[in-house]
C-alpha cells in the first residue's frame, strides 16, 4: 500500500470487509476485498432471523480481490492492521459460529448448516 492507498472499512448486505476504495460514482463507492471483518448473515434477509422462510439463503464471504459497489455512506476510513484474507475469513466466520452456537434458535441452526458446509467449501476443515 502506498500512502495515497487509503484501506477501507466498508458493509455490504450483511458483511463487513476492509478493502480499498478504487473508484466512486452516484454516492456508491467500488471496493477491493482484502480482508473479511464479519460474515454475512444466513437466511432471509426480508425475514431476519426466521427459519421457516420458502427460501433460506446460504451467504458466502466476498472473494480476496472481488471488487462490489457499496453506498458511500457504508464505507469509513480503516486504520488497523490488514490481516491475510484467509485468516481474516476463518476469523469471521468462526466468531459467528461461535455466536450462533449460544443461539438455541431454528434460525440459528439453519444457518449453523450453512456455515458448516461453507467452512467445507472454503477449505478450512
Amino acid at each position: 500500500m502506498t500512502d495515497t492507498e487509503k484501506l477501507v472499512l466498508a458493509s455490504y448486505k450483511t458483511g463487513q470487509y476492509i478493502g480499498k476504495a478504487e473508484d466512486e460514482r452516484n454516492q456508491m463507492v467500488l471496493v477491493k476485498v482484502l480482508a473479511v471483518k464479519s460474515h454475512p448473515w444466513q437466511g432471509d434477509l426480508h425475514h431476519p432471523k426466521q427459519a421457516d422462510v420458502p427460501f433460506f439463503q446460504e451467504r458466502r464471504a466476498l472473494s480476496y480481490g472481488e471488487k462490489t459497489w457499496v453506498p458511500a455512506h457504508t464505507v469509513k476510513e480503516y486504520t488497523g492492521d490488514l490481516p491475510p484474507y484467509r485468516d481474516s475469513l476463518r476469523s469471521a466466520l468462526m466468531k459467528y459460529i461461535d455466536k450462533l452456537e449460544e443461539d438455541n434458535s431454528e434460525w440459528a441452526k439453519r444457518s449453523l448448516q450453512c456455515l458448516f458446509q461453507l467452512k467445507k467449501d472454503y477449505k478450512m476443515d
